[in-house]
């Protein structure tokens, strides 16, 4: 009874864990790679067609996007391979030299078709082909089980569509910002008071380990953009990619700044020895300036990530007020700094660069800053698919015209996926 139970749990989890990135592809794979095997029993001469079972396995990726495009590669190699095999077996046959030469003439010839990852499995194929006596009934049925792994693999993602990441990518984007903004908060509450300059330093060691944060999330933001990449699902999933990656960029810049202001706390410190960090009174308005900052920062995250537009403008509207706030926070600060550095030049210049970088991350998150970048990069995308793909983007302005043609005289609005 117990092991029932704890097998049922064990189930329960998996359910609520359906959505996880091993969990989606442990089953979709198991799935695929089991449907193309019994299908290449049926096609294949071969007794035991485990090639099809491999190609499905290794073709089926977690986004429909990076399957399309390995199962093409996954086909081109092992059809290149085919033929190279063939080729050696008409004209020399298999000895120690001339597999030698067969694995190099095959690894030359999968950087030629540009089969990336699967330049070995042109001459893993190759190699297999030759080794058998019937080089022609083997060859053929390799590219049977081959094409069968691969369509079967792709055929997967439409039976069984693959999740749409931006929601993971979104949250990994807030998370970012939300250690951003403690790390913020530590330096606006030590800026207070006097802190040694080791103590600074290590603020400092931790702003600098926000970089491997940031290649975190930009893993999730790269599996995001493949999710939305060929998804039949996702309406105008190149704006959905532009601002989360424009975001991303905003917040690195950001942590980028924290980085020197870190640095000009930690020299200030050494600076002033024994002294507070700041006078009371602007160590006061330094700490709460970076509260501020800290709160848009969080802000700016959720603005970037929130899909319905009626919380997308209560966001921008917050963003916009706490940014008001810090605006004149800072104009308060420097006013403060003026006379701080008209009674003591010894330290002007990193007083200056503290303000001079607190305004560079207010200027970064303002609105209308993110709106212009967010123009140039739809600009940017929307050219390079132009030249890349002519006829492609073509086509899709015929269907989005046939498209709003069709709204117009159904009266049906624009419906998202």
């Amino acid at each position: 009874m117990r092991d029932v139970r704890k097998w049922t749990a064990q189930l329960w989890q998996l359910v609520q864990r359906r959505r996880e990135p091993v969990v989606v592809q442990t089953l979709r794979s198991a799935a695929a790679a089991t449907v193309a095997y019994v299908i290449a029993l049926r096609l294949s001469p071969e007794p035991a067609p485990l090639t099809a079972p491999l190609t499905a396995l290794l073709v089926v990726q977690v986004t429909f996007y990076a399957t399309l495009t390995n199962g093409i590669r996954r086909v081109n190699s092992v059809v290149a391979g085919v033929l190279v095999a063939i080729a050696f077996s008409l004209l020399v046959g298999l000895t120690w030299w001339s597999l030698a030469l067969l694995i190099v003439a095959a690894l030359a010839v999968g950087h030629l078709v540009r089969v990336d990852e699967y330049v070995a499995e042109v001459a893993i194929s190759a190699m297999l082909v030759l080794g058998v006596t019937t080089v022609g009934f083997t060859a053929w049925a390799r590219i049977v089980e081959t094409l069968i792994g691969a369509v079967v693999g792709m055929a997967c993602n439409l039976l069984l569509p693959p999740p749409v990441w931006v929601d993971e990518a979104g949250q990994s984007i807030e998370d970012l910002a939300r250690r951003v903004r403690q790390l913020m908060l530590r330096m606006g509450e030590e800026a207070a008071g006097r802190i040694p300059w080791e103590q600074a330093a290590e603020r400092l060691h931790e702003a600098r380990r926000l970089d491997h944060d940031i290649v975190r999330v930009d893993a999730a933001l790269r599996q995001a953009e493949d999710s939305l990449r060929l998804n039949p699902r996702v309406r105008e999933g190149l704006l959905h990619r532009v601002v989360l990656r424009t975001g991303l960029d905003t917040l690195e810049i950001c942590t980028v700044v924290l980085r020197v202001l870190a640095r000009s706390f930690t020299d200030l410190a050494k600076a002033r020895g024994a002294e507070d960090l700041f006078p009371p009174r602007v160590g006061a308005v330094v700490e709460q300036l970076l509260s501020e900052i800290a709160d848009a920062i969080v802000s700016f995250a959720v603005l970037v990530t929130t899909h319905l537009s009626e919380n997308a403008e209560s966001a921008e509207a917050r963003l916009t007020a706490e940014l008001h706030t810090a605006a004149g926070t800072r104009d308060r600060l420097a006013e403060l700094l003026q006379e701080e550095v008209r009674a003591d030049w010894a330290n002007w210049q990193l007083m200056g660069a503290v303000l001079t970088e607190v305004n560079r991350i207010i200027a970064e998150l303002d609105t209308e800053h993110r709106t212009r970048r967010l123009l140039e990069e739809l600009d940017r995308v929307s050219r390079e698919q132009r030249e890349k793909l002519p006829r492609m983007t073509r086509l899709r302005e015929r269907l989005g015209v046939q498209e709003d043609l069709w709204r117009n005289r159904t009266g049906f609005g624009e419906r998202s996926g």
